[in-house]
């Protein structure tokens, strides 16, 4: 059974992942090598708790709970007691290859290992540990508090214990499950992240602006947000590591990532985290930079 649990990296993803477990009885080791992105994680998961008690849905005392759930650790010791370590750090393959590295020798013999990874291929990252039976994908969507699904992504040597414990626990903590084949970007990103680039090519290519693209597909195909916001919101950096990995795994020129999405990248215009990408967010309304 599935009682406590430790989470790789305290950005965007570990934050939402440490939040959820927390809030549905979990206890969390959240590790990072930066104090100071701990420090920021429980002050953005207190943030996000306080709204949920302006909005009837958590007790001050249920806050007090989840956060006493959390303990912040920068040392991969801490997790020797842990069920389950889930690593969310950034998308990057030689990354997560030395993360376990260093991860599995303080692992107990019994602990399963997740990789939120949103397009790695899970039986590629299983093989650098001493436990590809009991390695598997559980990828949340962003924000993670907020959005139901979760990839749930096996690999070729994932057994079915740890299949049936992650599925059990996908629903614990109130998400829907849906199970993907160890293919590139699994089934999510396969469809979005293509879209993401077809609108950076129609950009690109002069066809509209990115006020123009981002109006016509909420109010033209009824999305919440246009693919270039989308983009900005996700991260243009990861977009691109996605692309390059369904360019790469695929061989199909149809995922080439397109020049200028590239460009922005190179030019360290990462989208909201860098207050600049298909918009410019260092004021109080984003204004279109194309």
């Amino acid at each position: 059974m599935i009682q406590t649990i430790g989470v790789i990296g305290a950005g965007q993803m570990g934050s939402g992942i440490a939040h959820v477990g927390a809030q549905n009885g979990f206890t969390i080791r959240l590790l990072d090598v930066d104090p100071k992105a701990l420090a920021h994680a429980v002050e953005h998961i207190d943030g996000n708790l306080e709204r949920l008690i302006a909005r009837g849905k958590l007790t001050a005392k249920e806050k007090a709970e989840t956060l006493g759930r959390i303990h912040g650790i920068t040392d991969y010791r801490d997790f020797k007691d842990c069920d389950l370590v889930i690593e969310a750090a950034t998308e990057n393959e030689p990354i997560k290859r030395e993360i376990f590295k260093h991860l599995v020798p303080h692992l107990n013999e019994r602990a399963m290992v997740a990789t939120n990874t949103s397009s790695i291929s899970i039986t590629r990252l299983a093989a650098t540990t001493d436990r590809p039976e009991r390695f598997i994908g559980m990828h949340f969507m962003n924000p993670v508090p907020v959005m139901k699904l979760v990839e749930i992504i096996r690999g070729i040597a994932t057994d079915d214990a740890t299949y049936e414990a992650i599925h059990e626990l996908s629903v614990k903590l109130g998400k829907t499950p849906a199970v993907s084949e160890d293919f590139p970007a699994f089934i999510v990103n396969r469809i979005l992240l293509p879209m993401i680039n077809e609108a950076v090519y129609t950009l690109y290519e002069g066809v509209g602006s990115v006020e123009a693209i981002d109006t016509s597909m909420k109010l033209g195909a009824n999305h919440p947000m246009g693919p270039l916001e989308l983009a900005d919101f996700i991260g243009l950096d990861t977009c691109l590591s996605i692309m390059n990995v369904l360019y790469d795994g695929l061989a199909d020129s149809k995922y080439r990532p397109c020049p200028l999405l590239v460009k922005y990248v190179e030019a360290g215009w990462l989208g909201r985290k860098t207050k600049r990408g298909f918009y410019d967010y260092s004021k109080d309304v984003p204004v279109p930079t194309r």
